[in-house]
């Protein structure tokens, strides 16, 4: 299975670098909307036979261009959308941006029975997106299959999922907003890491519009933190 993830268009509040996970959240900013409009470009190589977005407004917003480009209509699914913030929610200081990606830190070690803060466990956001992923691959058409979703959520699922990722490879020090993740592998679900292969990880913008700056805290300060002390395997 050929499965390409792809992170949302800029937001106001990417601007304002706050943990912004709510349902159904903010639309894109002018810039994110060029961005979007720059994704079926940036992906006129791929066969691609289903999209899918995640309940967050910002991910319909993005799948737009594509999904016309395509004569495809999005599949919404409540599993893809961004790792909840709890009891950090819209808060931007650093204290608080840390303690989210501590968290996530936690579970790419391994400790996926660690909890983001009045949220979700690493095995609560795994089987989500697990599922998503299983029902795309049962019903999947000619072609690769397109998600359109979130920073940390596709942080954490391509890091965990994955065999090959190494966070101290500068390739993976950032996911801008509408990066894109390219994985070929098998859906498989718990505890057990690999599965999948990331063939590309192109973490700047479609078409080259922004950049980490105005992108949010999990555009380039989550791998930071991660490669540090991470324990590669």
């Amino acid at each position: 299975m050929r499965l390409i993830l792809i992170r949302h268009g800029q937001t106001p509040n990417n601007i304002l670098n706050l943990l912004d996970t709510a349902v159904p959240g903010p639309g894109l900013t002018s810039l994110g909307e060029k961005q979007a409009a720059a994704v079926p470009a940036a992906l006129r190589d791929e066969q691609i036979g289903a999209l899918y977005v995640s309940t967050l407004t910002r991910t319909a917003i993005t799948a737009q261009p594509l999904a016309r480009e395509l004569g495809l209509t999005p599949t919404v699914r409540d599993g893809l959308r961004e790792i909840s913030a709890g009891s950090l929610e819209m808060k931007g200081d650093l204290e608080s941006v840390m303690a989210y990606m501590t968290t996530m830190k936690a579970w790419l070690r391994g400790d996926l029975a660690a909890r983001m803060p009045g949220a979700e466990s690493g095995i609560d956001v795994l089987d989500r997106f697990d599922a998503v992923v299983q029902e795309a691959a049962a019903h999947q058409p000619d072609g690769a299959v397109v998600m359109v979703s979130h920073g940390a959520m596709i942080r954490f699922w391509a890091g965990h999922r994955s065999g090959n990722i190494d966070w101290s490879d500068p390739t993976y020090h950032e996911l801008s907003n509408t990066g894109i993740v390219v994985l070929e592998g098998e859906p498989g679900a718990g505890a057990a890491r690999g599965g999948w292969h990331i063939e590309s990880w192109h973490g700047t913008p479609a078409g080259g519009l922004g950049g980490t700056d105005f992108d949010g805290p999990t555009a380039e300060l989550a791998a930071s933190a991660f490669h540090a002390d991470h324990d590669e395997g």
